[in-house]
């Protein structure tokens, strides 16, 4: 027997003891009514006078845009409520436990701004364990890492110049490597093996190192080009060098105008990068983001290179995964930019290496132990206290990869409502993509949605894609300034891409006098702006980034 949906309002969502107090959406982000509805046309939909839809309330306008055929035999949990009293507005199977992606990572940034606290950094040491005799140290040189996923080369140079600046020139013992303070598990449950080298999905350790400024921790970017001649090898180029990624340089160089077949691919189990295929004479050079097998070695072995660039020998071989023993006396330290700061690059950007850091660094706070485990329990803790049912979700990982974690819009909703009022709040929702946001670091993963809307400049949200499933989970203010959270999580479509079935739910929510009851019409679009990026992953796992 065919279950039949639930469509309709519902009761206010609980909140916590502390209350909600109300915060506006950013300033000049809410348009007139007038202004929004004559944007309408832009998504394709129409806005008649007067009265809404056939039923006259919110509810026949947002169920009209689940009928999309594009949900045809799919499912779709939304809920909206009123952000200032946690009234429930509209509800459709918000109990159902939905596949969210990377809108888990609303939870996880939550829990760790309240656990870790803004102002966490992350630490970085260089410890000595042996004997000075003037420049020269008899005894093994530790790298102790704590866990941050936004360490760079320069960083590591930093931490070289620091053992330089201490007056050491010579380690007669070994260079050793302690990334104890996480477990040794590098991948999260159930993450896709055909994914083993794709950079959004990159091991995760407690010594580790990004190639930019995006973060992407546990990843290096090969750079390719051309070669001088027809048949020669293309060149190829690591950033950051290194000498623990080793490059197996198979391409050809093409003659001009063929098409480029060139492909880069790790090497299972192993951190040896393949490059097959061609790239013609005159192809503009190319770059590709890939995650490294073993991310503590990858950092070591930078750090090693800035040690040796500044006169620093170290005589014994490199060892890995050692604890540092108790007494060693620090060298050189570096600290992390603090979580508020973090948390733009890692909501903006949807970093998953990020989400999985601080899932074990709240292990390590809460259990002394830098685990998924102990993280995910912390979360879980954090959630209760907000009155989140974690009864009724299942939560594997903190960025949302795994296809195990389940968790309905009303409990997404729920969270949202809560931590409103929580002294991070002001950094937190800062760090959400804002619609329509040219700017990178403010837009994010929604820079290229809702545009020429009344929900440009104003919906602040988290945005979720797998294969199958989609979410967009956050704030936005409608046309008479009534602050609204939604969730909307649909799974199981066969369709590329739902997003502007979302859009249009917003879109509808930004347009609308949701109190006085005219509310817009409006068709889900399926103009390319409102699409994520080919394959249905966020658009910032893509390289670059095409939204």
């Amino acid at each position: 027997m065919k279950r039949q949906r639930r469509t309709s309002a519902g009761p206010t969502l609980p909140v916590t003891a502390r209350g909600v107090s109300p915060r506006r959406a950013a300033p000049g982000a809410v348009l007139g009514l007038v202004l929004g509805l004559i944007a309408l046309v832009a998504l394709g939909g129409a806005a008649p006078a007067g009265a809404g839809p056939a039923d006259g309330g919110l509810k026949g306008a947002i169920d009209a845009i689940l009928a999309d055929p594009r949900l045809d035999g799919g499912a779709a949990g939304v809920v909206i409520a009123d952000a200032t009293t946690g009234e429930t507005l509209y509800q459709h199977d918000g109990g159902d436990r939905l596949m969210p992606a990377s809108n888990t990572k609303l939870v996880t940034s939550a829990a760790a701004m309240a656990l870790l606290g803004p102002d966490h950094r992350f630490r970085t040491e260089v410890l000595a364990v042996g004997a000075r005799r003037g420049s020269t140290l008899r005894g093994d040189l530790y790298l102790r890492g704590g866990g941050d996923p936004t360490l760079l080369a320069r960083d590591y140079a930093g931490l070289a110049e620091q053992v330089a600046a201490a007056g050491i020139t010579r380690v007669t013992g070994r260079l050793v490597a302690d990334d104890t303070r996480f477990d040794d598990r590098r991948l999260g449950r159930s993450w896709a093996a055909d994914d083993e080298s794709a950079y959004y999905e990159a091991p995760i350790s407690a010594l580790t190192l990004a190639p930019d400024t995006d973060y992407d921790a546990g990843t290096v970017v090969v750079e390719t080009a051309p070669g001088p001649r027809e048949g020669s090898r293309p060149r190829v180029t690591l950033t950051p060098a290194n000498h623990r990624v080793r490059v197996e340089n198979l391409a050809r160089t093409l003659p001009a105008g063929r098409p480029a077949t060139l492909a880069v691919e790790r090497r299972h189990g192993s951190d040896t990068l393949v490059v097959t295929g061609g790239l013609p004479l005159g192809a503009a050079p190319g770059k590709e983001w890939i995650a490294v097998q073993d991310p503590t070695g990858y950092a070591t072995s930078v750090f090693a290179g800035a040690l040796a660039a500044r006169g620093i020998r170290v005589v014994g071989p490199v060892r890995l995964g050692v604890r540092t023993p108790a007494g060693a006396t620090a060298v050189a330290a570096h600290d992390s930019m603090p979580l508020r700061e973090l948390l733009r690059p890692f909501m903006k950007l949807s970093n998953n290496m990020h989400a999985e850091a601080l899932t074990k660094a709240m292990g390590v706070r809460t259990a002394d132990r830098g685990d998924w485990s102990a993280g995910l329990a912390a979360v879980g803790g954090y959630l209760r206290t907000e009155g989140v049912d974690t009864g009724a979700l299942r939560q594997v990982d903190g960025s949302g990869l795994s296809r195990m974690n389940v968790f309905p819009a009303g409990q997404l909703a729920r969270l949202l409502l809560a931590v409103q009022d929580a002294p991070w709040f002001t950094d937190w929702y800062a760090a959400l993509p804002v619609a329509c946001a040219q700017d990178r670091m403010v837009g994010g993963t929604l820079r290229s949605r809702m545009c020429a809307t009344p929900a440009a400049l104003n919906a602040h949200a988290k945005t979720g894609s797998l294969t199958g499933a989609s979410a967009l989970s956050g704030y936005v203010t409608d046309a008479k300034g009534r602050r609204l959270v939604f969730s909307v999580v649909l799974n199981n479509f066969l369709a590329d891409s739902v997003k502007g079935v979302e859009d249009a739910v917003v879109v509808t929510l930004a347009s609308s006098d949701t109190a006085g009851g005219t509310i817009a019409t409006v068709r889900p679009p399926r103009t390319r702006s409102a699409e994520p990026a080919a394959g249905g992953l966020e658009c910032s796992w893509h390289k670059p980034a095409p939204c």
